[in-house]
């Protein structure tokens, strides 16, 4: 072999080897993938801010619902809130005028402030009313209880008898789980340097279905309601038991998202049944522990008209002290009275 085809040779080995390691260098990455290629573009565009969980219509905004996230340059609208252009503190409080899924941007068009038309309508469910209690400093968890939270009513009254009885008093929880809208007129968390701010109020607005605002309209008629916060983990405790009972049912061939949706709905609704109460006679023995006898207005201990004068017995008749329950005990033309416990 001459010279010259030597050096054709080695040139062209040398090319090949070259080559070789450039194209490897190309598919090791080298060369940005599609996907690099949007995660570049995505972390050098703004942050707007996004839902971090479901949020449904009515959803009063928390500092956990919404949060910043980066999103692509071309791809934001003007209708997003930006980061540096939006304070997140002034979205605390507001509803969710239309349902907005997990990671989906927080439009200006989807939320309504307190004070919008229409704000307290967009708060509730759908069917769902809005009644408005009033409480006080004792009677409303010295202020910490916060739109959002979840309560039971608690009803206490003095159930009078007949005179010179001691009336019986009573405390029972009437309602329970109701979703809470407003305090006064408030229908969000105030934060001072990134604290919340407790105060009291003097009503409490809250989420009801018809029959319960019925029941709320005639409880505080009845005597003094009291305000009870639930427990986060008294909702799952609930759901559990309503599921396990059947009360809760979800349709065979159901989806993931429709069952998340009716177990969402089964922790947020209202009970109205399955109530508690005690007495006067469970915390002190010397209270009443059942009712007292009711006798109506008018008539004496004895059931007899006030004023009228007493009934005559029949000639030949006993004459018997009712000291007790008595019955009377007709055999044929004959009645006989009998005191219960005697012959």
């Amino acid at each position: 072999m001459d010279r010259k085809k030597l050096f054709l040779l080695v040139g062209a080995l040398i090319v090949a080897i070259g080559t070789a390691f450039a194209a490897r260098s190309l598919l090791s990455g080298g060369a940005p993938t599609p996907q690099a290629e949007a995660a570049a573009k995505i972390e050098s565009g703004p942050k707007v801010l996004v839902a971090k969980r479901a949020l449904p219509l009515g959803t009063i905004i928390t500092a956990d619902a919404i949060g910043y996230q980066p999103w692509p340059k071309d791809l934001v609208q003007d209708a997003y809130f930006v980061e540096g252009e939006a304070d997140m503190a002034k979205m605390l409080g507001t509803v969710v005028r239309q349902p907005i899924t997990a990671g989906e941007p927080v439009t200006r068009g989807s939320l309504v402030s307190p004070g919008d038309r229409g704000f307290l309508a967009a708060a509730l469910g759908p069917g769902m009313r809005a009644v408005t209690i009033a409480v006080s400093d004792h009677t409303a968890v010295a202020g910490f209880v916060f739109p959002g939270d979840h309560i039971d009513l608690v009803l206490t009254q003095s159930v009078k008898g007949a005179e010179n009885q001691a009336a019986l008093q009573t405390s029972e929880t009437i309602l329970k789980n109701l979703r809470v809208l407003a305090t006064d007129q408030s229908t969000e968390q105030e934060t001072v340097d990134g604290k919340t701010r407790v105060h009291t109020f003097g009503t409490v607005t809250v989420e009801v279905t018809p029959k319960i605002a019925e029941k709320i309209a005639v409880a505080q008629t009845l005597g003094t309601i009291s305000l009870s916060l639930r427990s986060i983990a008294d909702n799952s405790a609930d759901l559990e038991q309503a599921l396990a009972s059947g009360q809760v049912k979800i349709p065979a061939g159901a989806t993931k998202a429709d069952e998340e949706k009716l177990i969402k709905q089964a922790m947020h609704q209202p009970v109205e049944n399955g109530s508690s109460f005690v007495t006067g006679g469970d915390v002190s023995r010397f209270q009443r522990r059942t009712m007292p006898s009711m006798v109506p207005a008018g008539f004496g201990t004895h059931g007899m008209a006030a004023g009228a004068p007493p009934m005559a017995a029949p000639a030949g008749a006993p004459i018997i002290i009712n000291r007790g329950p008595i019955v009377r005990i007709t055999r044929g033309k004959d009645t006989e009275t009998v005191a219960v416990g005697g012959n």
